[in-house]
């Protein structure tokens, strides 16, 4: 039972802590042709990627605040957020 309740609160650590990245303060930041990598160290892991047509669209976030970003060969060609502070 201990171990489980260890294993939850970290988890949820682990979610706030990747939500506490999508400001705007990290999202002026980005850069267009910044690498995935260099992204990520910033924002922290994706919530998800769609690949599409030679593009990778990758989301921070979640439906009440985000940032959308856009790859081609690798590098940031587009961004977007939406209600991030």
């Amino acid at each position: 039972m201990n171990l489980r309740h260890c294993a939850i609160g970290l988890l949820l650590a682990l979610l706030l802590a990747a939500c506490g990245k999508v400001t705007a303060d990290n999202y002026a930041k980005l850069k267009v042709g910044m690498t995935t990598r260099e992204v990520t160290a910033i924002l922290g892991s994706p919530a998800r990627c769609d690949d599409m047509a030679g593009f990778q669209t990758c989301k921070w976030g979640d439906d009440k605040s985000s940032i959308t970003i856009r790859f081609a060969a690798d590098k940031a060609v587009v961004y977007s957020a939406e209600n991030i502070r």
